[in-house]
């Protein structure tokens, strides 16, 4: 980075303090920083001024919001890299955002690494971004606002636009063919049939005609031509869903259709071409599979020239209280019996590890709304949820936290350099000013020569 032309850096936040905390984070020699503290007065210096990256909020103060500051930006200046930053991130969004052109798009509270990364990485690339392309928001169904499901908007907004085969991973649960649907729905074909088979739930012996159709009387049985997946979403999209339950002589079949989009149905003798753009999904480590033998090497190379990872419930238990809205919504309109919830009854919701993801905590929400009578309250909850241990208090109680660890950690360097400021922000990599502010949020007292 050192080498690089002096840039030049617009960051644009509602709260001053925010601003001045990135442009510490990601201050080097050669760049200009610069604030603005609402979306049109950003917005008007793009009209008047030329900025290598613009780092902005999503929700601004005011009208003009960052989705607003990116694409007046890239109208005025193709060129320049946009990063968005949010608290409060939706699929549609994350859509929206990358397909005006933003080159990334981080969550608050943000990993100091990963805005400096990004910074860098943005400000290295400096190419042309895509074209602006047009999209209606849709709901997908999908809900989180954690860090790991912004990732996971972004991975399905990229795969949206482009017609490569798509690993969807992740425990059975998690919402894969939600994934699935979302990368169809935001895509240019999502006019075309989606058409989902999940491979672990039929019978090998009827998988093939499943996959691929079948003539009449090509077995006993068939008393009528059938077109199977492939043929029946032309144009369209392919879900296979526990991709890892299939046999090797069906993995060599899907090899093929995936290399040539040729299919033969049972009974045939010829085949039909098929475009079907292919979405695989597993809850087995296919890597794993592929180094026991179980699943081919070429195979899974196919399927995962796009990789999209589901987190487990457990990880993002953050979003678990939006999730609690959106079931309980959806099943109070089901049963016709508005229902609500304790606090109580739900942080015990959000403390349970669901060991099988959004899926069991959508059916014990369908039940509670079933069986209460328009309040849930602890009592009613399951008692497996209070027998259960809670393994994250249990095992991570006496553990601390990432702030407690940085101020031991400003503690013992102070402590080695002698209580010397300057060595401290050398030993640091950080300037004395950052230390100051970094001393002043965890109560530590720079007077002191020697800090206990």
């Amino acid at each position: 980075m050192a080498n690089l032309p002096d840039v030049r850096v617009l960051i644009v936040d509602d709260d001053p303090e925010t601003c001045r905390l990135i442009a510490e984070l990601i201050a080097e020699p050669g760049r200009d920083l610069e604030e603005a503290h609402t979306g049109d007065a950003a917005i008007e210096r793009a009209r008047h001024e030329r900025f290598d990256l613009v780092i902005s909020d999503i929700n601004l103060n005011g009208p003009d919001s960052g989705l607003d500051v990116l694409k007046a930006f890239k109208r005025a200046n193709p060129d320049g890299e946009v990063v968005l930053i949010s608290g409060f991130g939706t699929l549609e969004t994350a859509v929206e955002a990358v397909r005006a052109g933003a080159f990334d798009y981080i969550s608050k509270p943000f990993n100091i690494g990963e805005v400096r990364n990004t910074v860098n990485r943005a400000l290295t690339r400096r190419s042309p971004a895509l074209q602006p392309v047009a999209v209606e928001p849709v709901q997908a169904g999908i809900v989180g606002r954690t860090a790991g499901m912004l990732a996971v908007y972004k991975q399905i907004a990229y795969a949206a636009d482009s017609l490569v085969p798509v690993l969807i991973e992740g425990e059975s649960g998690t919402g894969k063919e939600l994934v699935a649907r979302a990368i169809h729905t935001h895509a240019r074909r999502a006019s075309r049939p989606f058409v989902a088979l999940n491979c672990g739930a039929v019978p090998e012996t009827l998988l093939e005609s499943e996959l691929f159709g079948h003539t009449r009387g090509s077995f006993t049985g068939a008393i009528a031509d059938r077109k199977g997946v492939f043929e029946q979403a032309t144009g369209g999209t392919v879900f296979l869903d526990e991709i890892g339950e299939t046999s090797p002589a069906m993995q060599v079949r899907l090899l093929r259709v995936l290399q040539d989009g040729d299919v033969r149905p049972v009974g045939a003798t010829r085949t039909i071409h098929t475009d079907a753009r292919v979405i695989a999904a597993t809850n087995v480590d296919l890597e794993q599979a592929v180094a026991e033998g179980r699943f081919r090497q070429d195979l899974f190379y196919r399927l995962s020239v796009i990789v999209i990872q589901l987190p487990p419930l457990r990880d993002r238990r953050e979003d678990i209280p939006l999730l609690v809205e959106q079931f309980l919504r959806n099943a109070s309109s089901r049963t016709g019996k508005p229902t609500t919830i304790a606090p109580d009854a739900l942080a015990m919701l959000a403390d349970y590890r669901w060991p099988g993801n959004v899926r069991e905590l959508e059916n014990t929400i369908e039940r509670l709304v079933v069986f209460t009578r328009g309040h849930i309250t602890v009592d009613d909850l399951p008692t497996t949820l209070a027998a259960k241990p809670r393994l994250d208090e249990q095992l991570f109680r006496d553990l601390p936290t990432l702030d407690e660890l940085e101020r031991r950690y400003l503690l013992h360097v102070l402590q080695a350099v002698g209580g010397n400021r300057s060595r401290a922000a050398e030993a640091l990599g950080i300037d004395r000013r950052t230390l100051y502010r970094m001393a002043e949020r965890f109560g530590i007292d720079l007077k002191d020569e020697a800090p206990q």
